[in-house]
Parts: structure tokens; C-alpha cells; sequence
């Protein structure tokens, strides 16, 4: 029945919101993404102009991932069977949330890199450069281990399924690398980018499952960084 008075409207929003934040995760990570934000916010002491910012970012994404969850049920309602053009409109909508996330990750990045990048340049600085053939043995000591844990393990070729994920190993191997060489803040920041891009194409094309791609990053990223600090 249609509310009638703006009281009931406002009740009927706020247990749309709470639904969804009842029954979907990706909601729940959402607005916990979105508190840690603003109290980070508050705590480095952004502008006003910098803090509208992030709190317009936040309010984007939330506002894109309801949407897309009224879709789906909306799909679920009047297609409960599997239909092409029911998985395109939930695949449209899916977007929306990962655009706005887009957004709100740049939306950020300009808003708190200024506080965040130099104190993290600083104190690479102070540890110093490693030398030049650092990557290289890195990379090197990351895919032999990889070798060793599948050969253990018993599953998946060295760079092809199995635990762990050997491209997520040495994605983020190469990341660090990269983040620890002081190549800057803006090549760090992408070269992680790349790295994740690179494990979450293996868990769409079905060849390692979420904990093997986690394993790969954790053993690609640890090695390296006790690697930098030896050397």
C-alpha cells in the first residue's frame, strides 16, 4: 500500500536501507568502508572542502549499491528462472556500484593522498634504496617457493592452479619491488592496482579459488618486503 504521509515515506526508506543492509555483504562493506573513511577523515584533519569530498564519495557508493540490490529483486520478482536479459540488467547494475566505487577510490585519492603519500615517501627514504638486482632476486626467490608449496601440495602447475596462485605471487612481488624501489607514490599506487588486476582475472577465469589468490599475494608481498629489508 502507498504511504500516505511523509512519515510513513520516511519509515519505508529507512527499512529499505535497513534490508539491505541486513541481507547483502557487499552493502555491510560499504558502510564500513564508509565509517573508517570519515573517522580517518577526522582524525588527519581534512578541509571542509576535502571532507565534503569523501563524505560525497561515501553517499555515491551506498547510493549505487541500493539501487543495484532494488534491481535484483526486482529481476528475482519477475524472472525467477534464469533469462539473458535478467542477467544483463543485474550485470548493468553491478556496474554502476563498481563506476561509483571508481569514483569514490579517485575521489579519495585526491582527498587524502596529500596527507598520506609524503609521510609513506618519508619513511622509505629513511630506509634507503635497494640495489639494483633486488626485483630480480625477489622474483627469483618468489616463484621457486611457489614451485616448493605446489610440489607439496600436490595441485596445479607452477604458474597454472594449485596453491598458491603463482601470477598473484608474482604480481605483488613485482608491486612491492616497485613500491620499495621509491619509484613514487602514483607508479606505487598503480603497480598495486595492476597486481590486483592480475589475481582477480584468475579467480573469473576459474583457476584459482579465492584463498590460493590470497596465499599468492601474502607470500609474493612478505618475501619481497623480508627480501628488501636483508639486502
Amino acid at each position: 500500500m502507498k504511504p500516505s504521509n511523509w512519515l510513513e515515506n520516511f519509515n519505508c526508506a529507512i527499512e529499505g536501507i535497513l534490508w539491505a543492509a541486513k541481507t547483502q555483504r557487499h552493502m555491510r562493506c560499504h558502510l564500513l568502508a564508509g565509517v573508517l573513511v570519515l573517522l580517518f577523515a577526522h582524525f588527519m584533519r581534512l578541509s571542509a572542502l576535502e571532507f565534503i569530498l569523501l563524505a560525497f564519495a561515501v553517499t555515491l557508493v551506498i547510493f549505487a549499491e541500493l539501487i543495484n540490490t532494488a534491481v535484483e529483486v526486482v529481476v528475482d520478482l519477475v524472472s525467477p528462472e534464469y533469462h539473458p536479459l535478467a542477467k544483463r540488467a543485474k550485470d548493468v547494475a553491478a556496474g554502476a556500484v563498481l563506476v561509483a566505487s571508481i569514483g569514490a577510490v579517485v575521489m579519495g585519492y585526491f582527498a587524502l593522498s596529500r596527507y598520506i603519500m609524503p609521510a609513506l615517501g618519508l619513511q622509505l627514504d629513511q630506509l634507503g634504496l635497494p640495489p639494483g638486482e633486488f626485483p630480480v632476486v625477489s622474483i627469483l626467490v618468489v616463484i621457486m617457493l611457489v614451485v616448493l608449496l605446489k610440489a607439496r601440495v600436490g595441485k596445479g602447475a607452477p604458474l597454472h592452479g594449485g596453491m598458491p596462485s603463482g601470477h598473484s605471487a608474482v604480481s605483488f612481488s613485482i608491486a612491492m619491488a616497485v613500491v620499495l624501489s621509491g619509484a613514487g607514490a602514483v607508479l606505487s599506487v598503480l603497480a598495486l592496482i595492476l597486481a590486483g588486476m592480475v589475481s582477480h582475472s584468475r579467480l573469473l577465469l576459474g583457476i584459482h579459488s579465492l584463498k590460493e589468490i590470497i596465499a599468492g599475494a601474502l607470500l609474493g608481498t612478505l618475501v619481497t618486503v623480508l627480501i628488501y629489508f636483508y639486502m
